[in-house]
């Protein structure tokens, strides 16, 4: 009987099955490459605010404490957003007239509220608590990045769930001590996993429980 197909077949049918199957994982690896690069997670991305603030220039430049302006971020699960009488304080005296500053000005004479953006916004089915992550020892630098030296706020971390994972699978890299918390030049000393696994004990942090589903799926 006569052949029906070209001996070549064979090396072309290998070919096109290797050829496809390596397409398939390049195909793969480029989508995840894709979903976590800046363009999908947007960070370093400045959004547009009513007005321009600077955390540079108020933390760094004139020195004021997170605290000041997020006030409830040591006892409440959201950090809180300045009333605007909060920026009136300084600003009914300092820079009064300036243009830049007129939506601060018209809110506070309307007692309407400025919409800012946020900026490390959660999907609504995670759970997320500012305070605890605080008084165990998570420092704002650690989440929100140097944002004493951003003349606008941007995202410096994917806020992806494998991110959350990195920090809840092992504390103890990431733990401070209490009074560097709202630190945010601190860096880890060279001891820092011997000092971490001191504070996981001595805060009664459950490590196990850290990963389960219900810790910030609820």
């Amino acid at each position: 009987m006569a052949q029906i197909f070209h001996p070549s077949t064979n090396t072309i049918s290998k070919v096109s099955i290797f050829g496809g199957l390596l397409g398939v994982v390049s195909l793969a690896v480029f989508g995840g490459a894709i979903l976590r690069s800046p363009y999908v997670t947007q960070q370093y991305e400045v959004r547009d605010q009513p007005v321009p603030f600077s955390h540079k220039h108020h933390v760094a430049d004139d020195g004021i404490d997170c605290r000041y302006c997020h006030t409830s971020v040591e006892d409440s699960s959201f950090a809180g957003i300045p009333a605007t009488k909060t920026c009136m304080n300084c600003h009914s005296m300092i820079w009064a007239d300036s243009p830049m500053l007129e939506p601060v000005r018209a809110s506070f004479e309307t007692d309407k509220s400025l919409e800012w953006v946020r900026v490390h916004d959660l999907p609504d089915y995670v759970y997320f608590n500012h305070s605890i992550h605080v008084n165990k020892g998570i420092g704002c630098s650690t989440c929100h990045g140097r944002v004493d030296e951003m003349p606008l706020t941007w995202r410096t971390q994917s806020l992806y769930m494998r991110w959350c994972l990195d920090c809840h699978k092992q504390p103890e890299q990431f733990l401070r001590p209490r009074n560097e918390i709202f630190d945010m030049r601190w860096t880890p000393p060279s001891d820092q996993l011997n000092r971490g696994r001191a504070y996981i004990r001595e805060r009664h942090i459950d490590v196990k429980r850290l990963t389960d589903c219900y810790t910030c799926h609820r």
